[in-house]
């Protein structure tokens, strides 16, 4: 074991469970894992089986980057099933759905 590595500046693990969660609308819940100093964050999005975002989901001030952990994610256009990887670069936007209910990776590299 090399327990340097857990000592290392900024180095840090959480379990989803233990992250705080936040309802944004009904049936999407927020789970913030991490956030940097410079206003990068990850998150887990839950979406419950037949929600949908109640408008456009804007990309500022820069890009977000999703993966379909599990479920199927619709971004108001098509399908994406799990283990798909989706950019979604500043500016642009989407309306997140789902009939099946989906778990997804958020990471936002510029805030």
């Amino acid at each position: 074991m090399r327990p340097e590595i857990l000592a290392q500046e900024g180095y840090t693990s959480v379990s989803v469970d233990a992250s705080p969660v936040r309802e944004l609308f009904p049936g999407i819940r927020l789970r913030l894992l991490w956030q940097g100093p410079t206003g990068a964050h990850a998150n887990v999005l839950e979406m419950e089986a037949v929600s949908t975002w109640p408008h456009r989901d804007v990309h500022e001030p820069g890009p977000e980057e999703v993966f379909v952990v599990a479920g199927t994610f619709n971004d108001g256009a098509r399908d994406y099933a799990p283990g798909t990887f989706l950019h979604a670069p500043a500016g642009s936007w989407h309306v997140p759905s789902t009939s099946t209910g989906c778990t997804l990776f958020l990471f936002y590299p510029e805030g």
